[in-house]
């Protein structure tokens, strides 16, 4: 397949986290920031821009158009948005709000379009849908030039999602150096799934959501200066996703003109992982992993004999992830990651207590007490 990113490494701009003018409002964008920042994305030589129907309170499209569409010419930036099962019902659905998404953003095609955040129950509704049958009639009629989907679910799901349809161009999935071993995320096994079909790979939350910046613990910042004191603590977890085989773009979503700078001075001229800086990533990691709330090391000997079917070991992995969260977070990928484990196992609330999971556990945790606490953040 040809390569729909044709540069070694590119850098997105995602437009979910943009400049507000009032910080407890999602939909106040302050688009004279904005402007600023498009400004300075595309004097830099980066072009692409990432939307969806619903970010900033479902004002960001708009917002792409007063900052983007409207200043500068169609062939000097790419422009993606994304469809999302939570918005449709009907077979109708998807043109209604594609032909909104046109007119708001002020474009005659996207570059890029993506079926989004796609896991086995969002899978399903796409398929009844027919939603990938109709995201090729788009292509087809020229009204969107590559086509993909974001993916937030297990590896063989996407194995699944990749065979049925090869005609998907690109992935677009979570990876950052936290989740590249989760035993739920599992970034690692989802980019080799990828690399497995040729897939190029799109990355989103390499920060995952600003945790590998406020999050991280100074003895894992110290490893990092002490490498490369040039570098901020930001710049590692970019630079580690696009050092990865197979990934093409890595999105950041920027929500100031100083953020758009920072990023920019080591995105520019990109310069891989060293293997001592990789060194020093998994070092960090294992700080990180020190300092988080359930000490499971994901050895599944308490899940064969759960009478609810409970994967335990999963349903810590995201709790451990959920505990690293910035507060103000409202959504997080986790929260999806269990609502569709939930579906095919049992439910943290589901723990009937009968203690065979603590009898066998080598880590000597608390497992009934701890799934209280996996159940009162998830399953409310």
């Amino acid at each position: 397949m040809e390569d729909i990113i044709k540069t070694d490494k590119r850098f997105g701009f995602g437009l979910m986290r943009l400049p507000l003018t009032n910080p407890n409002d999602e939909g106040s964008i302050d688009i004279e920031q904005m402007k600023q920042m498009v400004d300075m994305f595309i004097a830099n030589g980066f072009t692409y821009f990432d939307t969806a129907y619903m970010y900033c309170k479902y004002k960001s499209e708009s917002a792409v158009k007063e900052a983007l569409t409207s200043r500068y010419p169609r062939d000097s930036y790419t422009l993606t948005t994304k469809l999302h099962a939570n918005y449709i019902k009907t077979k109708d659905d998807p043109d209604k709000i594609f032909n909104e998404q046109l007119e708001k953003t002020g474009v005659d095609f996207f570059d890029y379009y993506l079926i989004h955040n796609i896991g086995r129950d969002h899978y399903k509704k796409f398929t009844e849908l027919d939603c990938f049958e109709w995201l090729k009639a788009k292509k087809a009629a020229g009204l969107v030039k590559h086509i993909g989907f974001s993916f937030h679910d297990s590896a063989d799901i996407l194995d699944k999602v990749l065979s049925e349809h090869p005609e998907m161009e690109f992935v677009q999935i979570q990876l950052n150096y936290l989740d590249w071993d989760s035993l739920s995320i599992q970034s690692a096994k989802c980019l080799e799934v990828c690399r497995k079909y040729n897939k190029p790979v799109f990355v989103m939350e390499p920060l995952k959501g600003g945790v590998l910046v406020k999050n991280v613990p100074e003895k894992a910042k110290e490893i990092f200066r002490s490498v490369r004191p040039d570098m901020s603590i930001p710049s590692w977890g970019y630079r580690f996703a696009a050092s990865q085989d197979g990934v093409r773009l890595v999105l950041s979503g920027m929500s100031s003109l100083e953020q758009m700078e920072e990023n920019i001075s080591f995105m520019k001229e990109f310069e891989p992982l060293s293997e001592k800086e990789e060194a020093a990533v998994k070092e960090a990691v294992d700080i990180i992993i020190d300092s988080i709330a359930v000490p499971c090391t994901g050895c599944s000997y308490c899940t064969p004999g759960c009478p609810k079917n409970i994967p335990i070991p999963k349903y810590f992995s995201l709790y451990n992830a959920e505990m690293l969260e910035l507060e103000e977070k409202k959504w997080t990928a986790q929260q999806d990651f269990y609502g569709r484990l939930s579906q095919e196992f049992g439910r943290a609330g589901d723990c009937i207590g009968c203690g065979q999971c603590e009898r066998i556990c080598p880590q000597h945790i608390h497992i009934i007490d701890m799934l209280k606490k996996v159940s009162a953040r998830f399953d409310a």
